[in-house]
């Protein structure tokens, strides 16, 4: 099958004399994002051949705790929604569900 069409997303990380992360913007021209500024992003990519994940972690450093702690449960979150499409494994994903529900308890991130 041909590829009719390529779509690119990019990160473009601006970063003091330290190299730790002062701003962050990115695009997805195909999702109508154009240089949007964020404080975080987590990115995994399979290598096959290797048989692991290989990840960029990146957090600018006026990104607040609470918001990484919100930013690490919606993602844990959405993961186990991921799993559920890609395995078809409705036991796990819920087992995961639980530990977001068991984490957003223990970090007080849900109200009421």
């Amino acid at each position: 099958m041909a590829i009719k069409h390529t779509s690119e997303i990019r990160l473009k990380v601006g970063l003091d004399e330290n190299k730790i992360p002062e701003n962050i913007h990115w695009t997805a021209e195909d999702g109508g994002v154009s240089n949007e500024e964020t404080k975080a992003v987590m990115l995994s990519v399979w290598d096959s051949k290797s048989k692991e994940s290989l990840r960029i972690d990146l957090w600018t450093k006026e990104m607040p705790v609470d918001e990484m702690k919100i930013f690490f449960h919606q993602t844990l979150s959405a993961m186990a929604d991921t799993f559920q499409r890609a395995t078809n494994d409705e036991k796990m994903s819920a087992t995961m569900r639980d530990f977001c529900d068991y984490f957003a308890e223990k970090l007080e991130l849900k109200r009421g």
